[in-house]
C-alpha cells in the first residue's frame, strides 16, 4: 500500500513538472515569436489608477502595441494608434516603482489623442477622449520610441 501512494506521488510531481516545463516552452515561444519580426523593446505599462504591468512593446507601421509578458495570445493587449500617442514627460522611477520594474528604466507619461482609430477593449483610447498612460523603458528603448514618433508621416503629434 504504501509503495502505491509513493508511486502515486512520484507520478503526480512528473505530471507537475512536465505541467511547468510546457507553460515556459510556451511562455519562451511565444516572446521568440513576438520578438522574430523586429522592433520589440521590454515595455511596462501603466494606465491610470492602476498598477505597472510587465511585458513588451513592438512598433508596427501605424501603431504600437502591447503585450503583457504572462499572455498566451499572440494579439496586443493594448494598441497605441501613432497619431494618437505624444510623450508628455519623462522621469526616473520611484524606488518602490524601481523595485517592480528593474533598474535602468526610464518612465514616459504619454497622452493619447481625441480621435482614436480603433476604439474597443484591445484599443487604447477612445473617441473624444484624451487619456494618459505611462510606459517605462530603458533608455535606448525610449530613443526608439521618440525616433519612432519623429519618423511619422507629417501632421503627427509628438511632444505635447
Amino acid at each position: 500500500m504504501g509503495g502505491a501512494l509513493a508511486l502515486d506521488a512520484a507520478w503526480l510531481f512528473a505530471a507537475f513538472l512536465i505541467v511547468l516545463v510546457l507553460a515556459a516552452v510556451g511562455i519562451a515561444t511565444r516572446r521568440f515569436l513576438l520578438e522574430r519580426g523586429g522592433g520589440t523593446v521590454e515595455c511596462g505599462l501603466r494606465r491610470p489608477n492602476g498598477s505597472w504591468r510587465l511585458g513588451l512593446a513592438s512598433y508596427q507601421r501605424e501603431e504600437l502595441c502591447w503585450f503583457g509578458a504572462l499572455g498566451v495570445l499572440l494579439r496586443p493587449d493594448v494598441v497605441f494608434p501613432r497619431r494618437d500617442l505624444t510623450v508628455v514627460s519623462r522621469r526616473p522611477p520611484t524606488d518602490a516603482e524601481a523595485a517592480s520594474l528593474g533598474p535602468g528604466m526610464i518612465v514616459v507619461e504619454c497622452r493619447l489623442g481625441e480621435d482614436s482609430e480603433n476604439p474597443g477593449p484591445a484599443s487604447a483610447g477612445s473617441p473624444g477622449q484624451s487619456r494618459t498612460v505611462e510606459l517605462a523603458m530603458e533608455e535606448a528603448a525610449l530613443t526608439g520610441l521618440l525616433a519612432w514618433l519623429e519618423a511619422a508621416p507629417p501632421g503627427f503629434p509628438i511632444w505635447a
